[in-house]
């Protein structure tokens, strides 16, 4: 690892960035955010990586933004995760504002198809290289080769909640069974091991009109988006398509805050960001309590999750040495890198059934592996090209 001491302004500038062109899905997200931090700048390794998404898969919370999370904090402790996660949303919040003050004031949403289009083949290119980056350093024999096969047929057969949080545990346990050392009999652990384990058993133990003025102030509103959002992100596993009918509940149903064409409108927009489908929250929080009712609604929807991985990761640091985890963290790498693939299936096939979609997709993978270019950069040009040619 080649972090030296890594700037908090650095670190912010760079997912910034990302956030600005990370379109596609959390995978996508954690793709980017790979070839960025692992492969061109070495400050994180590959096995440090796939221990984030392992770690943020079985969390509550967006899973890219918890992994997000967990990669400041390794570089930086608290106030690199907290610059990481704010640099990554920002401009996806931002977008989302805008969209939702045209949006309530003219019932129009912007037209972005086939910009749309073309980012599809590109994110499947950049899903793939960070699968191959990750996967030749990781797997090096057949049982891991084997559990990696496993984890993508089960997801491309399945993807659920249950069925990630599954494969995890499953591939922690054969990778107890298979990788664990075996000890010569009246063989004593090294004291750093013994600490490692000591560790481990402490821790176990209305109509389409802007009815709320940009700035209002109110504080009950504000309050009552920031608790309720809150609590709902503890509940939040699987990813956002998972929470979709929870949300729909509480702000359609329950709180009569969206009418059901305004909140499914929110859920479109959302999905044509950069960021994660939960920042349909700051389409619901302005709506109800302007720009600071938005602001709250995200706050509440990110900072929980975002907390109890900054604790979870904390925790990982201090028992990874240990010889039982690292044989249970050797089994469940692979599996990552098996999700990771069944997501260039899935997300390939949203692709259009069209010449142009491998064109894109062929001169992404010739980018990336061949000339080394930043994929900040190779998603906007897949972009305007699906805009030309599609």
């Amino acid at each position: 690892m080649n972090t030296g001491r890594v700037s908090l302004w650095t670190l912010f500038t760079l997912f910034l960035r990302i956030g600005s062109t990370a379109f596609g899905g959390f995978m996508a997200l954690i793709s980017v955010v790979e070839s960025n931090v692992v492969e061109r700048r070495k400050w994180l390794t590959h096995e440090e990586m796939l221990d984030g998404v392992s770690l943020a898969t079985v969390l509550p919370g967006p899973v890219a933004v918890n992994t997000i999370a967990y990669v400041g904090h390794r570089l930086r402790g608290t106030p690199g995760a907290l610059v990481c996660t704010i640099g990554v949303i920002l401009p996806s919040f931002l977008l989302m504002l805008a969209l939702s003050a045209a949006y309530l004031t003219w019932g129009q949403i912007p037209v972005v198809s086939k910009l749309f289009m073309g980012f599809i083949p590109a994110v499947t290119a950049i899903i793939l290289v960070a699968a191959w980056n990750m996967g030749r350093k990781t797997i090096k024999g057949v049982y891991e080769a084997l559990i990696s096969l496993i984890a993508a047929a089960l997801m491309v057969w399945h993807s659920s909640f249950a069925v990630s949080l599954s494969i995890i545990a499953i591939s922690g346990v054969v990778g107890w069974l298979i990788f664990r050392e075996k000890p010569a009999a009246g063989s004593s652990k090294p004291d750093g091991e013994a600490k490692s384990q000591s560790r481990l058993h402490s821790v176990a133990a209305a109509p389409l009109a802007l009815t709320v003025p940009f700035w209002s102030v109110n504080a009950t509103m504000q309050l009552k988006l920031l608790m309720t959002f809150g609590g709902m992100s503890l509940f939040l596993f699987g990813g956002g398509y998972v929470f979709i009918p929870l949300i729909q509940h509480t702000v359609v149903e329950s709180n009569g805050w969206l009418t059901q064409q305004e909140f499914v409108d929110a859920i479109a927009m959302s999905q044509i960001m950069p960021g994660p489908i939960v920042l349909s929250t700051v389409f619901i929080g302005y709506k109800v309590a302007g720009f600071l009712g938005a602001l709250a609604a995200t706050i509440g929807i990110f900072l929980p999750a975002g907390i109890l991985m900054i604790i979870a990761t904390h925790v990982l640091n201090r028992i990874k040495q240990s010889a039982l985890i690292k044989a249970v963290l050797r089994g469940i790498r692979p599996a990552v890198i098996g999700m990771i693939i069944s997501a260039v299936i899935t997300v390939g096939m949203t692709a259009q059934h069209h010449w142009v979609s491998l064109l894109i997709f062929a001169a992404a993978l010739l980018a990336q592996l061949k000339f080394k270019i930043d994929v900040v950069w190779v998603i906007p040009t897949a972009g305007l090209i699906g805009l030309i040619l599609y």
